[in-house]
C-alpha cells in the first residue's frame, strides 16, 4: 500500500518501515510513540513556523500540548540518501480539511534503528491564528496616508473600542453580551491619524485579569522568541503579533506589568506610559487606579516614533499633558532597588551585572522596602476594583470564566470596603519613595525575574514566577510612573537562550525622554 504512494518504493525496506511508523503515531497523536523515533539527544532539531526547538526533551514538552495534526495523507515521497547511516527524507501531505503541508526529516541509523535527528515542518497554511487574533485585516482599517507612522501597522488589545466591533475582553460569552462600539478609543485613533494602519484586533488574558499569557478558551499565543515558552501577559496577542512580525506595534496596557512582561519574556520594547497621561477613554477597565496605555514594538526606533507622535501636540487628539519634561533629556545616573535584585533568578542576576559592566554611568543601590509587603495591598486594591467593574457581568454569567481568572475574580468578590482603604493608605509610603528616587535619577533593573517559563510548566511553577515577577512590577504602577522594558539580556533556559528585558523608570510625564534614554542605553551597551 505504502510502495504506491510516488517515491515510496526509493526507500530501504527499514526506513520505509520506520518513516511510515512515525507518520501513523502522528496521526494518532501517540507521544510515546513520537519520542521513541526522535533521537534522543540534546542535538535533535525540530522547526516549524513558530520557531526551533533543540533537544528530544524540549521536543517531547513542546509535543505534550500541541494536541496532534489533522488527518492527512503523504501524497508524495523525495529520497536522497547522504552516507549509510544517514538519510534525507521530503514528504508532501495533503490534508483532508484542504490543504497541503511538506515535512522534511534528517533520518540517522543508530544501534536501535532509525531515528529522525532533525525535522522541519511545513503545515497546512493558517488564515488566522485565532489564538493570537480575534480579527485581522490587511489591513483591518487603513490609517492616514501621510505622517510619521505610515507604513507601520497596530495590533490592538482586544480591550480598546473599534467602531462597529464589540469589545472581546478575552472572553467568548462577554463579546457576545455586549453591543458594538459607537466610536472608536482616542489611544487608536492617534495612531491611525500618525499614518499607521489596524492590522487587526489582537487577544487578551480574560479582562486583563493574568500575567502568564494563556487564555482558557482561545489558546496560549506563540511566543516569538522563544519557542515553547509562555509569551507573557495580559497583552499577549499584540506582544506575540509584533513578534512574529505580523504588526510592527502593539497598542497594549499595563496595569501591574502587562506590557512589561511580554516585552521581556518575547524580547521587544515595551512602554507603559506617566498613569493618566493616555486618556482611557474607550477602554475597558480592570483596576483604574493603576490601568496605563503603552505601546510594544521591535525596536528602540519604531517606539520613538510613536511615542513622539502620541504624546506630542500635534499628534495627539486626546492627550491632555503632553511633552512637558519630555523635552529635556533624562539624567545618565541610576539607581537599582536592592530587594528587586533579591527577587531574580540567580542568571539573570548575572545577566544584569554584566550589563552594568558595560554600562558607563552613575549606578547607586538603594532600598525601596518589602516587595512582599506592596504586593498584597496593591492586589486588594486592584482586586476590589476589578470585582467593581466587572462583578456584576461575572454574577450574571456563571461558569464563563477560565479556572484561574475565576478564582481571582472569588477571592476579588470577598475584599470589603475597610480592606481596600487600608490598602490604598498601605501603598501612600511606597509612592513617596519611588517619587523620591526618581528626582535626579532613573531605577534601573531587570524587567522580570528570569525568561519565560515553559507552556508546559506545572501551575506551581507559574504561580511561583507570578508572584516574583508582581513584586518587581509593582512599584512603577504604584507610583504611576513610565516604565520601559528594553531587550538587552539574554539567560538560559530550558528552551534555549532567552531573552530578559531591563527595565528604565523615571518620573512622571518624562515619557519621550525616556524612550531617548533606553536606546541610548542600548547605544552604550551594545
Amino acid at each position: 500500500m505504502t510502495d504506491a504512494i510516488p517515491g515510496a518504493a526509493a526507500l530501504p525496506d527499514d526506513l520505509r518501515e520506520a518513516f511510515f511508523a512515525y507518520e501513523r503515531a502522528i496521526l494518532a497523536n501517540d507521544l510515546d510513540q513520537l519520542d521513541h523515533w526522535f533521537l534522543r539527544s540534546d542535538a535533535t532539531l525540530r522547526g516549524d513556523d513558530a520557531g526551533l526547538l533543540v533537544g528530544h526533551d524540549v521536543i517531547s514538552a513542546f509535543r505534550g500540548l500541541r494536541g496532534g495534526v489533522a488527518e492527512r495523507v503523504i501524497e508524495k515521497i523525495e529520497f536522497r540518501e547522504i552516507t549509510e547511516d544517514t538519510a534525507y527524507i521530503v514528504s508532501v501531505s495533503r490534508f483532508l480539511i484542504g490543504g497541503r503541508g511538506l515535512q522534511t526529516q534528517l533520518w540517522r541509523k543508530t544501534d536501535d534503528g532509525w531515528r529522525i535527528a532533525a525535522a522541519h515542518v511545513s503545515g497546512r497554511p493558517q488564515p488566522l491564528n485565532r489564538t493570537m487574533w480575534r480579527t485581522v485585516g490587511d489591513p483591518l482599517f487603513q490609517g492616514a496616508w501621510d505622517g510619521p507612522l505610515v507604513g507601520t501597522s497596530v495590533a490592538v488589545k482586544d480591550l480598546f473600542a473599534i467602531k462597529g466591533y464589540r469589545i472581546g475582553a478575552g472572553n467568548p460569552a462577554y463579546v457576545d453580551s455586549v453591543a458594538p462600539e459607537p466610536r472608536t478609543a482616542a489611544a487608536v485613533t492617534d495612531l491611525l491619524r500618525g499614518g499607521a494602519s489596524l492590522r487587526g484586533i489582537a487577544r487578551t488574558d480574560e479582562f486583563a485579569y493574568s500575567i502568564a499569557g494563556n487564555n482558557a478558551h482561545y489558546g496560549t499565543p506563540p511566543n516569538g522568541a522563544l519557542p515553547g515558552a509562555l509569551p507573557g501577559g495580559s497583552s499577549s496577542g499584540p506582544a506575540s503579533a509584533v513578534a512574529t512580525g505580523q504588526a510592527d506595534i502593539g497598542l497594549a496596557t499595563d496595569t501591574a506589568g502587562s506590557i512589561r512582561v511580554p516585552s521581556s519574556y518575547q524580547g521587544l520594547w515595551g512602554l507603559r506610559t506617566t498613569h493618566g497621561l493616555v486618556p482611557r477613554a474607550g477602554l475597558l477597565p480592570l483596576a483604574q487606579s493603576f490601568d496605563t496605555v503603552g505601546w510594544i514594538t521591535r525596536s528602540g526606533e519604531v517606539l520613538q516614533k510613536v511615542a513622539d507622535w502620541c504624546l506630542s501636540f500635534d499628534g495627539s487628539g486626546s492627550t491632555e499633558r503632553v511633552y512637558g519634561a519630555s523635552g529635556s533629556d533624562l539624567p545618565w545616573s541610576f539607581r537599582i532597588p536592592a530587594e528587586i535584585l533579591e527577587v531574580v533568578e540567580p542568571e539573570t542576576r548575572a545577566a544584569f551585572e554584566q550589563f552594568l559592566s558595560r554600562l558607563d554611568a552613575p549606578v547607586e543601590t538603594v532600598n525601596i522596602g518589602s516587595l512582599a509587603g506592596y504586593q498584597e495591598p496593591f492586589r486588594t486594591v486592584q482586586a476590589a476594583e476589578a470585582w467593581r467593574n466587572n462583578g456584576e457581568w461575572i454574577r450574571e454569567n456563571p461558569g464563563a470564566l477560565g479556572p484561574a481568572v475565576e478564582e481571582r475574580f472569588r477571592d476579588a468578590a470577598r475584599i470589603t470596603d475597610e480592606q481596600e482603604r487600608e490598602a490604598r493608605a498601605a501603598l501612600a509610603p511606597l509612592k513617596e519613595i519611588i517619587d523620591g528616587l526618581l528626582g535626579d535619577a532613573q531605577l534601573l533593573m531587570p524587567t522580570v525575574p528570569g525568561p519565560a517559563p515553559m507552556r508546559t510548566s506545572d501551575g506551581q511553577k507559574v504561580d511561583a514566577v507570578r508572584t516574583a515577577t508582581l513584586r518587581m512590577t509593582t512599584p512603577a504602577a504604584v507610583a504611576g510612573a513610565p516604565a520601559l522594558s528594553i531587550p538587552l539580556l539574554t539567560v538560559p533556559s530550558q528552551l534555549g537562550p532567552a531573552p530578559v528585558g531591563v527595565c528604565v523608570v523615571s518620573r512622571a510625564e518624562t515619557d519621550i525622554a525616556l524612550v531617548r534614554l533606553g536606546r541610548r542605553i542600548s547605544d552604550a551597551v551594545s
